[in-house]
């Protein structure tokens, strides 16, 4: 017989959830992978992951350099390239449990390095822009190699599998950070692997994504022209890079960049009676039309020292926050909340377009 509608419940694909310690408290991984549990029917088993910030205190000053390889080969071969670049502080295999919901998974390797200062100095770059176009390259042009997470004291986790199984494997308990954001993946229209899990990175900025981008072709074709490269079969790895270029590149402030990516609607510029609220929303949008996200999302943007929590304008994916203490907390439902902290207090659903940002007080981490 078949189903009638609204007999089978249909999830709004993917998960996410966020906690971050406003006074830089350090918490282990374990309750933000237990926050996925209750959000189980949201992911299929096709990508599950996390970022974790101020993981590596030991390693503050060095970045972090996350890798898949499909072979000892291509890890060797990468190895050769990274030495002619940076200065290898410590290179090891990332800790993992062998667990039977895990399976077929590549070598899983980190690097802690340093960018040359010939190098530096010969190509005239600063160590960001180096270290981006170094993971840009990479992931372009070696065969079997790719960087997923190159950020300082800070690190991303993922794998094809459930989130809760992938922070089982990843042995997520044992690192303590600040800030942790979780991903449950429900791919629609792109594979499922273990590069495509969410989180998306690129330094130390961390996206976890639900939704679709139909604007993504238009986004991709934009953010191209400036040296970046969309290879991971995913409409998602394309946000960290507009995040990258209006923040960093740009100079833009977290407010302004929400603004570009869910800009408001015009009618909504026109009556506006700050009329340099006013001045400001019409340039950004006359700017940077090209990098308006449409579509129904909620993401959350991980960086050293916060996060920022947003949907789409029109709030087509659900979204919700509170907090407790010194802790914020965003997640898809508030089920995964009061996972994480039963006693959560001031829970909203923030409006369509509304940035929710948190930062950790100055020097806390």
């Amino acid at each position: 017989m078949n189903s009638i509608e609204g007999q089978i419940r249909i999830p709004s694909g993917c998960a996410i959830a966020a906690v971050i310690s406003k006074d830089g408290n350090r918490l282990t991984g374990e309750k933000i992978v237990n926050s996925m549990k209750p959000m189980h029917d949201r992911s299929n088993g096709l990508g599950g992951g996390f970022a974790a910030y101020g993981i590596y205190p030991e390693y503050r000053d060095f970045y972090a350099l996350h890798m898949f390889f499909n072979d000892r080969a291509a890890r060797k071969s990468c190895e050769v390239f990274l030495k002619e670049r940076f200065e290898i502080i410590r290179s090891e295999i990332i800790p993992t449990r062998k667990i039977p919901a895990i399976t077929d998974e590549p070598v899983i390797w980190r690097y802690f390095v340093a960018p040359l200062l010939s190098q530096l100095n010969n190509l005239q770059l600063d160590e960001k822009e180096y270290v981006a176009r170094t993971v840009m390259k990479i992931n372009c042009e070696m065969p079997g190699a790719y960087v997923f997470s190159s950020g300082k004291n800070m690190g991303a986790f993922k794998a094809v599998g459930f989130p809760e199984d992938v922070g089982v494997f990843y042995k997520l308990d044992e690192y303590e950070g600040y800030s942790w954001t979780a991903h449950g993946r429900y791919p629609t229209n792109t594979p499922g692997w273990w590069g495509g899990a969410h989180p998306f990175t690129l330094l130390d900025y961390s996206i976890v994504h639900n939704g679709e981008i139909s604007s993504y072709d238009a986004n991709r074709r934009f953010i191209e022209m400036f040296g970046y490269q969309c290879t991971l079969q995913t409409d998602t790895e394309v946000i960290t890079y507009i995040m990258d270029y209006l923040l960093r590149v740009q100079k833009l402030s977290l407010g302004e960049a929400a603004s570009v990516i869910a800009a408001p609607f015009w009618s909504l510029i026109e009556n506006k009676t700050d009329l340099y609220d006013k001045k400001k929303h019409e340039f950004l949008r006359t700017v940077f039309p090209s990098l308006l996200i449409t579509g129904p999302f909620s993401i959350v943007f991980g960086f050293n020292g916060g996060l920022m929590a947003l949907n789409d304008r029109l709030k087509l994916r659900s979204m919700v926050v509170g907090e407790k203490d010194d802790k914020v907390f965003v997640a898809s439902e508030e089920a995964a909340i009061r996972v994480m902290e039963p006693n959560a207090e001031n829970m909203y659903a923030p409006a369509g377009g509304e940035p929710v940002m948190i930062k950790v007080k100055k020097g806390a981490f």
